[in-house]
C-alpha cells in the first residue's frame, strides 16, 4: 500500500528517536519524568521542542518565556535552514562528544549545543534587520550559558562545541561546517579595526580547549589548533599548529580532526 505524501513529509526520524529516548527516561527516571515531559513529550516537533527550552533558558524579566518562544517560531518558520542546523549540530554532538550518549542530551541539559541554537535565532534576526533584539538574544546567551557570540558571525552546520565555558566568537568571524571546539577557545580581533577583523574557520578544524585565534586570519580546513594556543597568522589545510605564538608542528593527521576529536601531537589521529 502506497504511502501518502503528507504522511511522508510527516516521517521525522530525529524526532521519532528523541521521543522514544524521553519516555524510556521518564520511566526509569520519575523524578525527571515533569521536566522530560515538558521539555520533549508535550511538543508535536523538534521545532516546538527546541523553541521551548532555549526560551525556557532564556526568558528573564525583560522578555517572556512565551515572547521567546514566538521569535523562535517566527525564525523557524520563516527559515527552515535554522532547524536543519540545530539538527546537523545535534547529530554532530552526539558522534563526537563521548559523553553524549542519547538525542535528548544536548537539547535538555547540554549548555553549548543550547548556546549556539539560540545565536542562530539571534543571527536570523540580525540578517532580517531586528539587530536590538538580536543584541538583547547575544546578551542573554552570555549571560545565561557563558558563551558570548556575536549575532552577526556566520556559523555552519554540525557544529560541536564541548563544555562551552568562555566561548567568544567577534563579530565578523566565520566557522565552517563540521567544526568542533572546546571550553575558553576565542576567535577574537586584535584592536579597533573596522571591518573583517575576525577569524575565517574552514571546514572540519579541530580548536581545542583554550585556544585564542586572533584577527582577520583563514585557518585552513581539516587542520589542528591545540589546547593553549595563540593562533596569529593563517594556518594551511590539514596542518597542527600549537604553542603561544602558535606554529606548524606537523600534519593534520587524519583527513578530519574535527570528527575524530583526537587532541594529541604525536601520532595519527586515527
Amino acid at each position: 500500500m502506497a504511502v501518502a505524501p503528507s504522511a511522508l513529509q510527516s516521517i521525522d526520524p530525529v524526532w521519532q528517536r528523541m521521543c522514544d529516548e524521553a519516555r524510556d527516561a521518564a520511566d526509569k527516571e520519575p523524578l525527571m519524568g515533569s521536566l522530560i515531559h515538558a521539555g520533549v513529550l508535550q511538543h508535536n516537533s523538534f521545532e516546538d521542542a527546541l523553541g521551548y527550552r532555549i526560551a525556557l533558558k532564556l526568558a528573564s524579566n525583560e522578555m517572556s518565556e512565551q515572547s521567546l518562544r514566538e521569535i523562535a517560531q517566527s525564525a523557524y518558520q520563516a527559515d527552515p535552514d535554522v532547524t536543519a542546523a540545530g539538527r546537523a549540530d545535534l547529530v554532530a554532538t552526539l558522534d563526537r562528544d563521548p559523553a553524549c550518549h542519547r538525542f535528548i542530551q544536548p537539547l535538555l541539559f547540554f549548555k553549548g549545543y543550547q548556546a549556539v541554537q539560540a545565536y542562530r535565532i539571534g543571527h536570523w534576526l540580525w540578517m532580517n534587520g531586528q539587530k536590538d533584539l538580536s543584541y538583547f538574544m547575544q546578551m542573554r546567551i552570555s549571560e545565561t550559558f557563558g558563551v558570548d557570540i556575536h549575532p552577526a558571525a556566520k556559523i555552519g552546520r554540525g557544529i560541536m562545541i564541548d563544555h562551552a565555558h568562555s566561548i567568544v566568537v567577534g563579530e565578523t568571524a566565520v566557522v565552517g561546517d563540521n567544526v568542533s571546539m572546546l571550553h575558553s577557545v576565542t576567535l577574537g580581533g586584535t584592536g579597533k579595526e573596522d571591518d573583517e577583523r575576525h577569524p575565517k574557520i574552514g571546514d572540519g578544524v579541530l580548536i581545542g580547549a583554550g585556544a585564542h585565534v586572533l584577527g582577520n586570519i583563514e585557518i585552513g580546513h581539516c587542520s589542528r589548533i591545540a589546547a593553549g594556543s595563540v593562533v596569529l597568522e593563517a594556518v594551511p589545510a590539514m596542518k597542527t599548529v600549537a604553542g603561544v605564538p602558535a606554529k606548524i608542528v606537523g600534519e593534520a593527521g587524519c583527513a578530519q580532526p574535527s570528527l575524530t576529536m583526537d587532541q594529541l601531537l604525536q601520532g595519527c589521529c586515527g
